[in-house]
């Protein structure tokens, strides 16, 4: 933990969010972007919806065998810090038997739901309700929020994503510090286009025979 707090280098982008933040203007504030950020919102809302609704049976019947297996709880909640600071219950399907011990045992549609990222499909449910957008940086919890000084509050700035380029960057690295940067590569580049390329990206992985397919122990 303490390596990790000690490599953070501060980027070009976080450095230009710090400055827009002493200047107390909003980073990318300009005409076009507050525009582009309320299609986003609109987009959000829409396409949030519009998988809810069309993927209701698929969701009803994972929760029927989750809750049908052991009688547990449907979701977990896990606490993040949200847009302009607040913290909100992040949902997922239930992975784990509801009898959970120090050492959890996936259940069978568990590992498929994690592994896939299917888990994640409850989040839509924050994204309508303005907690998430579809796409955006990863959620934090508030224990992270020191790790990044002064610079926490660019992750605040947006909504966190159901996915985002910290899940798509196609970067071998999945170390603390690449994820952040990734983000704020996100947050410093950000256009709908570019949205829609991350949630195409998001899609082919989520469709690929290799997430869907149970995982076989040696």
């Amino acid at each position: 933990m303490a390596g990790e707090n000690q490599s953070m280098n501060v980027s070009k982008p976080w450095q230009d969010l710090a400055k827009a933040r002493q200047e107390r203007r909003p980073f990318n504030s300009s005409q076009s972007h507050a525009i582009s950020r309320m299609l986003k919102r609109a987009l959000d809302i829409i396409v949030a919806a519009g998988l809810l609704c069309l993927l209701s049976p698929f969701l009803l019947t994972v929760a029927a065998i989750i809750t049908l297996c052991d009688r547990g709880p449907l979701f977990n909640f896990h606490i993040r810090v949200g847009y302009k600071g607040k913290e909100f219950g992040c949902l997922r399907f239930r992975t784990v038997n509801a009898d959970a011990t120090p050492n959890p045992h996936v259940t069978v549609i568990g590992d498929i739901l994690g592994r896939s990222g299917l888990d994640k499909l409850p989040q839509l449910i924050n994204v309508l309700l303005g907690q998430m957008s579809l796409v955006g940086p990863r959620a934090i919890t508030k224990e992270e929020l020191p790790r990044y000084g002064e610079h926490a509050h660019a992750y605040m700035t947006v909504r966190p994503g159901l996915t985002g380029h910290w899940r798509t960057g196609g970067r071998n690295d999945a170390s603390y510090q690449n994820r952040l940067a990734l983000d704020a590569e996100y947050l410093s580049n950000w256009t709908l286009a570019w949205d829609f390329q991350i949630m195409a990206k998001t899609l082919s992985a989520l469709l690929s025979r290799q997430a869907l397919l149970p995982r076989l122990d040696s």
